[in-house]
């Protein structure tokens, strides 16, 4: 399998994701539903709290890429929706984050007027490649 990682010269070089990757050649494909900062009985956690809610996102996506088989590496595209865009990303670039990866694979940020609950501040899905398994 054969992954290119591009920011094309021509294009303005976004500090927070890659503009194009590339993949072939055998492999498999991961989709990872949006996750929401949710505890196991799916009630939110941290009401109100950008940072805490992300973090809790990620960690479930950390979660679902290891039970996949793939490493955060191996995405190759993030899709982000959020309630308030602006907070968002106030805690976004904060350097004190926990980092996945190099954080910057090809995204989308998209704000939304709600998500599946109501407290839900942020909701994140992937997709990764990796080897297939035999």
């Amino acid at each position: 399998m054969e992954r290119v990682e591009l920011d094309p010269p021509d294009l303005f070089k976004h500090p927070a994701f890659k503009r194009v990757v590339t993949v072939q050649g055998d492999m498999k494909l991961v989709f990872i539903a949006g996750q929401t900062p949710s505890d196991d009985n799916y009630d939110p956690v941290e009401p109100g709290n950008y940072k805490a809610q992300y973090i809790q996102v990620m960690n479930q996506l950390d979660k679902a890429l290891k039970a996949s088989g793939a490493t955060w590496d191996d995405v190759v595209y993030r899709r982000m929706f959020v309630l308030d865009v602006d907070q968002f990303l106030e805690i976004f670039y904060d350097q004190d984050l926990p980092q996945y990866g190099d954080g910057r694979p090809p995204s989308t940020l998209i704000g939304v007027t709600r998500l599946s609950k109501p407290e839900f501040l942020v909701e994140i899905d992937l997709m990764a490649v990796v080897e297939p398994t035999s």
